[in-house]
């Protein structure tokens, strides 16, 4: 079936009523079809394609029992055969325009693409099948879905044994597809996680095959790292062929005719030609067609969906080189006529290219180098503690860490890496946490302690419950952030896209004007006659300037410009601690005027004490104590949990002698026993708390809190309060019914480095402010011990977002910097949201920027990060630019005239090849990148 085919089968699909989408593939010679079933049936379609003059034959997908219709999965594909920013420009309109289609977004940089769809609209298999229509090479990677698992078979040794593997692997329930590759011995099972685990799929495989095949589960981003290195060795290869052929040309055009043995031969006739033309002829015809076929295809490829690219180029320079010489030399053997041949320059043009794309691909490598290590920190195998069914365990067995499950008990050897996220079930030991939070002090993790999975485990035996694993574990959410960010386009990306879809129609262009300029005046005579070469015409003058000009253009430096910077950007980013979530927020950052910090949890350290314990009536400082605790007792705000702590400190180590077998009672159940009985709370934020205990109601909170509840604030009272709140503490006033009864002081200590990195923001000129729900006094204090002039005090967790966009009314950038669920709507709201990597989930999730040390240095770092990267992305473009704007005149011969200065065309191939890989090179700079030091940035001398 040929491409007029394929056309004639869509057309007989989409003419049958019902049917939504259909597309044929014309390399598996397959059609997908999307249809409403209320129109029309699968026999309907298969009847209008044997209308048609074709067979047909229904191959029904997999079932999608239990995915809800609403559900999107994401998917990662391999996309082989991009080469500029045009390529990934077409592939991005493909996959947009395909129908259940949510988003794609496609990276040159990785020759990844992300898609996210709605399954019942289409499949991963019609993704693939478009992308392939369209010329290019794909494949599945992953899946949210988490149904597909990559193996490594041990054990095949001969076609019986392939045959038995095959019988196994169809026979296991569950198993949707596979296709096993002869050569490498992988198996690619696609399954239905429903039915089976990858796990008992496995244990399945080697069970049936009574231990003659041993598996190993392969990690996705080792199978692209092979991917990667096969492209780089197959380039290697091509241009290592590539110059074996042309140094001989070139040797035959330039050396040979002053070694008279050598040039006697070569211009001894044989037939219609001398010897050193067949011989030029024969060795460039490889070059040309056998080495570089891959340009003709690739360029045919992009002709038909109507784009075009650097392999259009390249294409069309060595094609008119080759053909011109091939008449010029039949019109010689014919007419006696010799003009000049320009053979070389077809095969050296080709060398050059390759040798460009081989380096591009080693520097490219270089760019994923952050997520391989990434990847690095995950332990290859697990200890699986096997238990009875009562929980006895009764063994222990090696496992791949991939296929570790959700409540599996793990072992965990002192020096080993843990190979999950969990919990402590046994044991006790210090666990080196830097390498996921940039924390170089180790933790003590006990049971009931978290542990992370990567990290690496000291001292002692732990066992630890897995809880998170595959795409749910922080390290895999940590590399999936960075590969999504990779992925992404800064904005300013827009201009190189924009520029590569009109490059090379532009300089196709271009060149033509070049060879009718010179054309026409030689004929016009112009210049003189002596710039031709020796035996040469105005014809081949002119057509030498305009293949210079079409092979020294160069789009890729421009399509490599902003994804090379922005992916080795954030790989640096989270190798020191800074999540970036995109290229949009990596490219913002740098023009940050305001930064906004949340008070509690991110300029102080979030462990707030009472500091003060005041009684304004006849009660006992214990009784009040105890009903303020009680009250608190139900409250999740850190300040009730200090008033809590304190209470419970006072009465059973402070306070008088404990009643006997108290502190015991206390060791088993901290709450019951000494609080009383709370009825109707209710949290006001903002204010604070309201409740009934023995009847009577209990006010614990702020000013606000009271008068709203109609009640008066003594005068000596709130002198009180306001010296508290003068000294940066937050004074809480407590009300029985309608009296005050006390004070209570609660101060959260500074983080140590908070007031060094104000001072540090103001002197790269950006202005911090902070916003805080705490009354105004206490606000004031701690800003002016920080050294913040902007203060919103009393702002309520709603509030904050409209703060955020006051400060953005004159079109001002702003970053938000915070770590609580009140503080998402805010990271939201601001052009760059920076969630402190303590905070919650949800206040991660809404932010740009994850600090994952807590460490508020990592501000700085972030904004410092986004300027040099925005830096050296411009210093991309002007290269890439500037190159272009320079080399096409001078290839064009603008300098000829007055210096002489002509760049032969395998010249103006070397200086193209070079381009590109320079301005990865360039990228590349920025993995020396260093944290800036705040003592150099505040100019502070350390003896």
């Amino acid at each position: 079936m040929g491409p007029a085919c394929s056309n004639s089968v869509e057309g007989a699909i989409r003419s049958v009523d019902g049917v939504l989408e259909a597309s044929v593939a014309l390399l598996q010679n397959r059609a997908h079809v999307l249809f409403n079933p209320a129109f029309t049936k699968e026999d309907d379609i298969k009847n209008a394609i044997e209308d048609a003059g074709f067979d047909a034959e229904i191959l029904r997908e997999p079932s999608k029992q239990g995915t809800k219709s609403n559900k999107t999965l994401v998917g990662q594909f391999t996309i082989g055969g991009m080469t500029c920013a045009a390529c990934v420009n077409s592939v991005e309109g493909i996959l947009k325009n395909l129908h259940g289609v949510k988003r794609a977004a496609v990276s040159l940089s990785t020759s990844l693409g992300e898609v996210e769809y709605d399954p019942t609209m289409t499949s991963k298999d019609n993704i693939i099948t478009s992308i392939e229509d369209a010329g290019f090479e794909a494949s599945l990677v992953q899946s949210s879905q988490q149904d597909k698992i990559l193996l490594r078979i041990a054990g095949i040794f001969s076609e019986m044994d392939r045959m038995l593997l095959e019988g196994i692997v169809s026979n296991v329930k569950g198993v949707r597809q596979f296709c096993l590759d002869r050569a490498t011995f992988q198996l690619d099972i696609l399954f239905d996680p429903e039915v089976i685990s990858s796990r008992s799929l496995v244990d399945e495989i080697e069970e049936k095959s009574k231990g003659k095949f041993k598996t190993h589960v392969m990690n996705q981003y080792a199978r692209m790292t092979s991917k990667d290195v096969e492209e780089s060795s197959n380039m290697f290869r091509l241009f290592i062929s590539s110059l074996f052929l042309s140094i001989p040309v070139f040797l035959i055009q330039v050396v040979c005719p002053h070694i008279p043995i050598f040039d006697s031969f070569l211009l001894k006739r044989c037939g219609p030609f001398m010897m050193g033309d067949w011989l030029k002829w024969a060795l460039v015809s490889v070059v040309q067609f056998v080495i570089g076929k891959r340009f003709y295809v690739a360029a045919g490829k992009a002709l038909r969906r109507g784009s075009s690219n650097m392999d259009v180029l390249v294409a069309l320079g060595t094609s008119a080189a080759y053909f011109y010489s091939v008449c010029a030399l039949l019109y010689g053997a014919l007419t006696g006529f010799w003009s000049p041949r320009y053979f070389e320059t077809s095969a050296m043009l080709i060398t050059f290219v390759l040798l460009g794309k081989y380096l591009e691909c080693l520097a490219k490598g270089k760019t994923s180098d952050a997520i391989k290590k990434l990847v690095e920190l995950a332990p290859a195998t697990a200890l699986l503690v096997v238990k009875e069914k009562g929980g006895k365990v009764i063994g222990e067995k090696e496992i791949d860490a991939l296929l570790i499950q959700p409540g599996d008990t793990l072992k965990v050897l002192p020096g080993a890496k843990l190979p999950a996220d969990g919990v402590v079930s046994w044991g006790s030991s210090y666990v080196n946490e830097s390498m996921v939070t940039g924390e170089s002090i180790p933790v003590l993790k006990d049971i009931d302690s978290l542990v992370i999975g990567g990290t690496i485990n000291l001292h002692g035996a732990l066992h630890i419950q897995a809880t998170k694993v595959g795409s749910d574990a922080v390290l895999n959410q940590i590399i999936s952030l960075v590969e999504t960010a990779q992925m992404s386009k800064a904005p300013i990306q827009k201009f190189a896209d924009f520029a590569a879809s009109i490059f090379v129609p532009t300089v196709v262009c271009m060149a033509l004007l070049t060879f009718l300029g010179w054309y026409i005046g030689g004929i016009a005579k112009v210049y003189p006659e002596t710039w031709l070469p020796e035996n040469g015409n105005y014809f081949v003058f002119a057509l030498m300037f305009s293949i210079s000009v079409v092979v020294i253009a160069c789009p890729c430096a421009l399509g490599l410009a902003t994804p090379t910077a922005v992916m080795v950007a954030t790989g640096v980013g989270a190798s020191n601690g800074v999540l970036i979530k995109g290229g949009d927020a990596l490219e913002r950052a740098h023009k940050v005027k305001y930064v906004i910090f949340d008070k509690t949890g991110t300029l102080t350290q979030g462990k707030a004490s009472v500091t003060t314990a005041k009684v304004f009536s006849g009660m006992d400082r214990g009784e009040l104590l105890t009903l303020v605790a009680s009250a608190e007792s139900s409250s999740e705000h850190p300040l009730g949990k200090a008033i809590l702590e304190y209470a419970r400190h006072f009465h059973f180590f402070d306070g008088p002698s404990p009643k006997k077998g108290v502190q015991e009672k206390y060791k088993e159940s901290p709450v019951s026993g000494w609080l009383h009985e709370v009825a109707d709370f209710s949290a006001q934020p903002g204010r604070g708390i309201q409740c009934f205990i023995n009847g009577k109601r209990i006010l614990v909170g702020n000013r606000r809190l009271l008068t709203e509840n109609g009640l008066m604030i003594p005068e000596h009272i709130d002198s009180f309060v306001v010296e508290l709140e003068e000294s940066a503490q937050t004074g809480i006033l407590v009300a029985q019914d309608n009296e005050i009864i006390g004070v209570l002081g609660v101060a959260d200590p500074l983080k140590r480095e908070a007031a060094v990195v104000i001072e540090g923001l103001q002197k790269i000129n950006i202005i911090p402010v902070m916003v805080t729900g705490d009354n105004r006094r206490t606000a004031h204090a701690v800003a002016k011990e920080l050294g913040i002039h902007d203060v919103r005090a009393e702002v309520m967790p709603a509030e904050k977002a409209e703060v955020v966009r006051s400060f953005q009314k004159d079109g001002s950038i702003v970053a938000m910097v915070g770590d609580g669920i009140n503080d998402s709507p805010a990271l939201a709201a601001a052009d760059i949201g920076m969630a402190i990597g303590a905070g919650t989930d949800i206040a991660i999730e809404a932010a740009d920027y994850v600090l994952m040390r807590n460490n508020l240095e990592d501000v700085i770092t972030a904004i410092d990060l986004s300027r040099k990267t925005f830096s050296r992305i411009m210093w991309n473009y002007v290269f890439a630019m500037a190159y272009n704007v320079i080399a096409i005149p001078v290839a064009a011969g603008f300098l000829y005239p007055s210096l002489g200065i002509m760049l032969p065309p395998w010249v103006a191939g070397a200086c193209m090849a070079l381009s590109s890989v320079s301005v990865v090179c360039s990228s590349l700079l920025l993995r020396r990148y260093k944290r800036p030091r705040l003592t150099t940035l505040l100019e502070i001398t350390v003896d």
